[in-house]
């Protein structure tokens, strides 16, 4: 099932690298920028010209926006007061009883029993609204469809209840999007279906982004198509607290209900180095015994810092990742052995959720410091995230896929200074033909994962495509060494038979 959102707007630091008609990520020419509102960016004439019935009254908010703002660090409204604004010029643009405007007004709210949580940020956001669309009190918002003050809670309700995150196509987080009918579709920790974004080869771009609701496994006749509304790599107490807050309701999943010796997203490894695990203890109950050999987890004090000192990094960490990723790299990389010395198992939060944040930050610097070490600490980091996935999420989930593609992508880099040493070449990653067959490995299981989870129609989407054009060259390039090393040997042993 596919469906093109009735609005999508991307996130503010991402406004100048991808498409605001069709959130196509900026070629090598560049975006084209609007001159009037010098705020949103287009891949070209055509799809500015597209988004102009959506942008025309966007485009004067923005600037008288900006010109009042007391800062350059808030001269763009957030994407919430963006897509808000959106929904609402565009029901004006469709007519109040258009089908469009119906199908936004038959989303779920929440707003007749709000957390008490959520009282301030959306008094916020409905202060923030009416300024943007330039009313100077809700009583002036008719036009738009809301009578009251209330209307406008009510719709800020459905719009935090129904968003999806709008991503690109290997799910970066690029922006929010609004699409009603797959907005039905209830939540599950353990989701029979994934919503993605795979910019298939055949869409054009008048139909981007277009939202693909994807089943990851055969759903009988009958049975609910179920999607995950959070993360759920998270740990239940993590994901129950943001479906609350967020959603207002407890979820009674399999995955939430069912009783596990060792939940792997909360667990350490034997003290006793035996290869079982042992539950993560917590304030409450910090008694914890390896499954396998009942081993008694003694030095719970430090597992209990480790973990506080963790979360608290990550969420530092993930703040500084844009404006000051020098410093949120070195978070990462002071942190994250002090996870692993308290015995936290790579799929372990916040251990996955670290390693995840520190694996980006370190090809964001590739690029600019390309060495043996920084590639094989990618590499590295990589595959302790991949393997982290493996016990969490079922095969074919899109971000497990991307993982282990990503993973064939770092081992495919070609080597700037293979190591010589044997002692080197005995570690992880391997060195020369071995680690290309890694590569070839990894990214021929990723593109196998990548049809499900973007779809076999997709071709596995984007990435999909990029994984087996990666696949093609490594079977090239392997043939070309194969058929070196077999002529060497053939020429060896004619050599041996003239003598």
């Amino acid at each position: 099932m596919s469906e093109l959102p009735h609005v999508s707007v991307l996130s503010t630091q991402y406004l100048d690298q991808y498409c605001s008609s069709c959130a196509a990520p900026a070629a090598e020419a560049g975006l084209k920028r609007c001159p009037r509102c010098k705020t949103v960016y287009y891949c070209n004439q055509a799809c500015q010209n597209r988004d102009w019935a959506w942008h025309k009254h966007e485009c004067s908010a923005l600037q008288k926006w900006a010109a009042s703002a007391p800062s350059q660090e808030v001269s763009v409204p957030g994407d919430a007061v963006r897509c808000l604004g959106r929904i609402l010029w565009g029901s004006q643009k469709e007519g109040l009883d258009s089908n469009w405007a119906k199908e936004i007004r038959m989303m779920q709210s929440n707003g007749s029993s709000l957390q008490p949580s959520s009282f301030e940020s959306h008094t916020h956001l409905a202060h923030s609204v009416v300024r943007y669309l330039g009313v100077s009190s809700p009583g002036e918002l008719e036009p738009f469809g809301l009578k009251s003050a209330g209307d406008l809670v009510d719709l800020i309700s459905r719009f935090t209840t129904n968003t999806f995150t709008l991503t690109s196509a290997s799910l970066t987080p690029v922006g929010i999007c609004i699409a009603p009918t797959v907005a039905f579709a209830n939540h599950s920790c353990d989701p029979n279906a994934v919503i993605v974004f795979p910019r298939a080869s055949g869409t054009p771009a008048n139909k981007e982004p277009l939202l693909n609701l994807v089943a990851l496994r055969d759903i009988a006749a009958g049975k609910e198509v179920r999607i995950a509304y959070i993360d759920t790599t998270l740990p239940k107490r993590l994901r129950q607290k943001e479906l609350k807050e967020t959603y207002n309701f407890t979820c009674q999943c399999k995955l939430c209900t069912r009783v596990l010796p060792v939940d792997p997203r909360e667990a350490l490894w034997c003290p006793k180095g035996c290869g079982g695990t042992c539950p993560l203890p917590t304030e409450e109950d910090n008694l914890s015994r390896c499954i396998k050999c009942k081993a008694v987890v003694a030095n719970v004090d430090a597992v209990l810092d480790a973990v506080r000192v963790g979360q608290e990094a990550l969420d530092k960490a993930s703040r500084l990742q844009f404006t000051d990723p020098a410093k949120a790299k070195q978070l990462t990389t002071n942190i994250i052995p002090i996870l692993t010395s308290a015995g936290i198992t790579p799929s372990s939060h916040p251990l996955l959720a670290m390693t995840h944040l520190h694996l980006e930050l370190l090809i964001a610097s590739l690029p600019s410091s390309l060495s043996q070490e920084s590639l094989d600490e990618a590499i590295r980091t990589a595959a302790k995230y991949s393997a982290g996935l493996q016990g969490l999420l079922p095969k074919g989930h899109p971000v497990r896929a991307v993982a282990l593609g990503e993973l064939g992508k770092l081992l495919a880099v070609d080597e700037p200074a293979p190591p010589t040493d044997q002692d080197q070449i005995a570690k992880f990653p391997p060195s020369g033909p071995p680690r290309l067959k890694l590569a070839y490995e990894s990214l021929v299981r990723a593109h196998e994962e990548l049809l499900i989870g973007f779809g076999k129609a997709n071709d596995g989407g984007h990435v999909g495509r990029d994984v087996r054009d990666a696949i093609v060259r490594l079977e090239k390039e392997l043939g070309v060494w194969t058929t070196g090393i077999r002529n060497t040997l053939e020429d060896t042993v004619l050599a041996q038979r003239s003598k």
